[in-house]
């Protein structure tokens, strides 16, 4: 790990060189990092760790945290000591700066941390799901450590209260619930409380299909890959990532996961298994798709060993598997590239890109067994969904108002004539 200050900040200044961050941008991040060239000078300190780019941010800015809603000036200032910070530990920079630290102490902490690492070690979870139980027994277990109660002291009161505290949506809240009464059984069961408090935690009635999705028009769709400057390296992978998210409506791991293994080329097939379900799915290799793949194998995929067939072009990572992030992050750059209305106020990643392929079939009146093919759903019910947003078809479900043959419309009533 490169601990020199100006040694780490040459890396970085080449990756942001690299990456051909625009000159504005370019030079926001290197003001920043003169300004804490000149703090390390005055404390005479010529080497850089997270400690001391987190003690330098609170003494300057007041905060190391991003919390979330900051001012775009404190972004700006933070971001870039952020870079620092995540390029030593990690060779690339954060995708998003850390809004909370997760601090857990007390006997509700220290089990929770035990837990997670149950999790981790013994069933083996994703990182991303562990990632998701950090943040909802972190604030779990900070409000019994604010209040000051233990495992035995809670109660459905006492739950209830927590949840009503947190403001959650309907599905936050039953996702929290699910989340902690698995980590109050745990406790119970390797004996750090004296009861099952996982009892204190009620069944809801959250239906996960209750949301409406998020979709974009087909025109929209067009407009948003053709936004695309292609000539560049870089161009023909994003190009390849939006034709796999919007033509088959992958999901960002399926994009990250896509290898060599998957293409039948003589038979035109892709062929995997879902990510996400292990599901098998099978499509069409779209000539849009394989010149796509071709182009960007000859003239822009960096030498690599890797499997995968979309790898990143950053230095630091260079050749390397990309991550459900980038996939994001991809998509988003082109939504505002292309100008696509409204679309900060929307759902904006890969998984819009997928509902809107989905509902743009059923508006070509698709049959909807077919598109739960594509989708690659196990059940038709899954897909249904979708139905709630092509209005066309609902209206068509409209009834019409019966004729009113009742004499007792026709007379005049206590309350006038109707």
């Amino acid at each position: 790990m490169v601990t020199d200050f100006e040694e780490l900040v040459a890396l970085c200044d080449e990756e942001l060189r690299h990456r051909e961050y625009e000159s504005k941008y370019y030079a926001r991040i290197t003001e920043q990092w003169d300004c804490l060239r000149k703090w390390l000078s005055k404390k005479k300190i010529s080497e850089f760790n997270e400690e001391i780019g987190n003690c330098y941010c609170d003494e300057m800015f007041g905060t190391h945290l991003m919390p979330r809603r900051s001012p775009a000036k404190f972004r700006e200032k933070l971001r870039p000591i952020r870079m620092l910070i995540s390029y030593q530990k990690n060779g690339d920079f954060e995708f998003r700066c850390p809004s909370v630290e997760y601090s857990f102490t007390g006997v509700v902490g220290e089990t929770a941390l035990t837990y997670l690492d149950y999790c981790r070690n013994e069933i083996v979870l994703a990182e991303k799901t562990i990632e998701n139980k950090r943040l909802y027994l972190y604030n779990f277990c900070s409000y019994l450590n604010t209040k000051g109660l233990g495992f035995d002291d809670l109660s459905i009161e006492e739950t209830e209260t927590f949840f009503s505290s947190m403001n959650y949506t309907l599905a936050s809240r039953h996702n929290a619930a699910r989340n902690i009464k698995l980590f109050l059984q745990f406790a119970y069961d390797n004996g750090k409380s004296e009861k099952d408090a996982s009892v204190f935690i009620l069944p809801d009635n959250y239906k996960k299909n209750c949301k409406i999705p998020t979709t974009y028009e087909e025109e929209e769709i067009k407009e948003l890959v053709s936004s695309v400057e292609r000539a560049s390296a870089i161009g023909k992978r994003d190009y390849l990532i939006l034709l796999l998210a919007t033509e088959y409506g992958w999901r960002a791991k399926d994009i990250t996961k896509f290898s060599f293994g998957d293409i039948d080329w003589d038979n035109n097939v892709i062929h995997f298994s879902q990510h996400k379900t292990d599901v098998p799915v099978e499509y069409p290799l779209l000539s849009t798709v394989g010149n796509a793949i071709i182009d960007y194998l000859k003239y822009a995929r960096p030498e690599t060993d890797v499997t995968e067939i979309i790898v990143s072009m950053e230095n630091a990572n260079k050749g390397k598997p990309l991550s459900s992030p980038t996939i994001h992050s991809v998509v988003t750059k082109y939504m505002k590239r292309a100008g696509i209305k409204n679309w900060q106020n929307k759902k904006h990643g890969p998984h819009a890109m997928r509902h809107s392929l989905a509902t743009n079939l059923l508006k070509k009146n698709v049959a909807m067994p077919i598109i739960s093919t594509v989708m690659g759903h196990q059940r038709t019910e899954t897909t249904s969904i979708y139905i709630s947003v092509d209005y066309d078809k609902l209206k068509q479900c409209a009834l019409p108002m019966p004729v009113l043959r009742s004499p007792f419309y026709s007379k005049e009533g206590s309350h006038g004539k109707i």
